[in-house]
């Protein structure tokens, strides 16, 4: 909502300004299909150019994000650490009935009290590695660590990718504008010969192209890109919280230690209170 929001404003903040000051939106609307079609197009092409047809789905995909928000909420936040919990306390107590759940989340009792968590297959995948390299008595837990935050870093770069390639086609915007309004210019000298109210005309149909280029990179696509961009990085917390509690339990601290470990370590807009935390563990431990 709060997307749509913006982009109402921008448009009634430019155009509305643009009309009070005595603009006449009839040469805009004139011009605005082809000068949208040249620009529009071009860019279009670069973006496929530039893209294979992964990254171009995983591109008009993401644009969701944009009006949706980030995927995980404060709710999430808490029930991925009750959900680690129950694993850890499961691995202390009985490492060999733990193999059942990392082996088969799908089928397992506990991964599927959580149902929004289950579907995520990243986060899933990051849990059950780890779980399972616990498992294998690593020696130096900073292996373990240190082998996370690349794995992290890597699918960071690779969802990263929709914010770069929306954010390549604002920068290149302007400059296609201007091939636009050059193209208008070279109409308009091969009418040098009418009147100034007609090439009057031509000039500002010209320069609709330099308007639109501007208007597209900087008040739509631009923000798209850098919306974008926050929204993965806030869903990126959700797995870095994952990283934060598995590696304290790989440091043998108490499984309560490691949950108060990630709870603190969740951002502040979506970290659950001590005391709500603390309700939820007490009902997942009287439901085990």
């Amino acid at each position: 909502m709060i997307g749509i929001i913006g982009i109402v404003l921008i448009f009634v903040m430019v155009f509305g300004g643009y009309l009070a000051a005595g603009g006449k939106m009839a040469i805009i609307l004139k011009s605005l299909p082809y000068e949208f079609t040249m620009i529009g197009g071009a860019a279009l092409g670069a973006f496929v150019i530039s893209n294979d047809m992964a990254a171009i789905k995983h591109t008009l995909k993401d644009i969701g994000k944009v009006f949706k928000g980030p995927k995980w909420k404060p709710e999430d936040y808490r029930d991925l650490l009750c959900l680690l919990f129950e694993l850890i306390r499961l691995a202390r107590q009985n490492a060999v009935a733990l193999e059942e759940h990392i082996e088969a989340p799908q089928e397992s009792a506990i991964f599927q009290k959580y149902m929004r968590i289950l579907a995520d297959k990243e986060a899933v995948e990051l849990i059950c590695d780890t779980l399972r390299s616990a498992a294998m008595n690593y020696d130096d837990p900073h292996q373990v660590e240190e082998v996370l935050e690349k794995r992290m870093e890597a699918n960071l770069h690779h969802a990263m990718h929709s914010s770069h390639a929306l954010q390549t086609i604002a920068d290149g915007l302007p400059a296609l504008g201007i091939v636009a309004a050059v193209l208008g210019v070279i109409k308009t000298m091969g009418s040098i010969d009418q009147p100034p109210e007609i090439l009057g005309k031509l000039i500002g149909g010209a320069l609709v192209g330099t308007f639109l280029g501007v208007f597209l990179a900087y008040g739509l696509v631009g923000p798209f890109a850098a919306k974008l961009k926050s929204v993965i990085e806030e869903d990126a917390h959700f797995h870095q919280l994952i990283r934060e509690v598995l590696v304290a339990n790989l440091y043998n601290h108490a499984a309560n230690i490691c949950i108060e470990v990630g709870r603190q370590n969740t951002p502040s807009h979506y970290r659950p209170s001590f005391n709500d935390l603390e309700e939820s563990l007490k009902a997942t431990k009287a439901a085990a």
